[in-house]
């Protein structure tokens, strides 16, 4: 008797959840979720999933709240005697800490997974890691999964002449994915190089390659205080752009991110719904592509026991 398919998603991003479950042909499963006046988080599935393939959709962005209630569906997914239980990370929070890169700071992406293996999950699959050695840190499969596809339709549509055209890094991390995208768009590549001296405060030192009268695409993994992109985009105009679009798979936009991107120079802002990006975040320039159908077909190869690696080609 073939395992059923169970999704189920948690409160971070409902939305995406429930695009996800329609891009696999599957309903979204009954489940209750409560927080306690104390801040307790109580979860509970609303169905028979005994002897069923569960899949469990959920961004660990902030609040970090997302994290405990992933780990007790987990629990409880196991505990009601689940076949496998399959966690969907949209958006891999804490991706950033993953090296001990001071004294007495921890490896936090490694307590992460930690969690989530404890508390019973079999695999793990998530989308654009900030660092892809962060799969090294578990012992259970973990697919890498990437927003490549989607985002190319989305840059396609801004009609841009590759030949006046130039990929540019926001920093030295973000080279590689942008030197791909580089050579896939025939576009001209550029790099800035960046100096951190805080947490989320950088400062552009030198820049590398020929922007005049170029149209310049911004690519990187996240839009998170929006520092590095809008500094990038500013560092592009002074070099002589002729424009520039900021693309990004995940928009965590937190702290001053929107102020300033309406106060930068940046024409077209493309994110993915990998994270839930509330009204009061969207603005006129920005464009939200949806990943689902990624996690979708993704779901369904893992379900079939099919290969998951033909949606890893770029």
């Amino acid at each position: 008797m073939k395992r059923e398919l169970k999704i189920f998603s948690g409160r971070s991003n409902p939305a995406l959840a429930s695009k996800i479950a329609e891009s696999a042909s599957c309903d979204l499963g009954d489940m209750s979720i409560k927080t306690f006046s104390d801040g307790e988080i109580w979860v509970k599935y609303e169905e028979n999933i005994r002897g069923q393939d569960v899949f469990l959709i959920q961004s660990t962005n902030g609040p970090s709240e997302n994290i405990i209630e992933l780990a007790l569906m987990t629990d409880a997914a196991v505990r009601a005697s689940a076949s496998t239980v399959n966690i969907i990370v949209p958006y891999f929070g804490y991706g950033r800490q993953d090296r001990k890169d001071q004294p007495r700071v921890p490896i936090s992406s490694r307590v992460m997974i930690d969690i989530l293996t404890s508390a019973g999950a079999d695999r793990i699959v998530t989308m654009d890691l900030h660092s892809t050695q962060i799969q090294g840190f578990a012992k259970i499969p973990f697919d890498h999964l990437y927003s490549r596809m989607v985002l190319m339709d989305a840059i396609s549509q801004l009609k841009l002449n590759p030949k006046n055209s130039t990929v540019l890094s926001p920093d030295v991390g973000s080279a590689a994915m942008s030197q791909a995208y580089a050579k896939r768009l025939n576009m001209h590549f550029a790099l800035i190089d960046k100096r951190r001296f805080a947490p989320n405060q950088a400062k552009v030192s030198h820049l590398i390659g020929e922007l005049e009268g170029m149209d310049v695409l911004i690519i990187d993994d996240m839009i998170d205080t929006a520092g590095t992109t809008v500094g990038a985009a500013e560092a592009a105009m002074k070099k002589g752009a002729k424009s520039v679009s900021a693309i990004a798979t995940h928009g965590v936009l937190s702290g001053p991110a929107i102020k300033r991107l309406q106060e930068s120079p940046i024409k077209n802002l493309v994110v993915t719904d990998t994270i839930f990006i509330p009204e009061e975040k969207r603005l006129s320039n920005m464009k939200i592509v949806t990943v689902a159908n990624v996690f979708g077909a993704a779901i369904n190869r893992i379900h079939n026991g099919e290969s998951v690696s033909a949606l890893f080609e770029f």
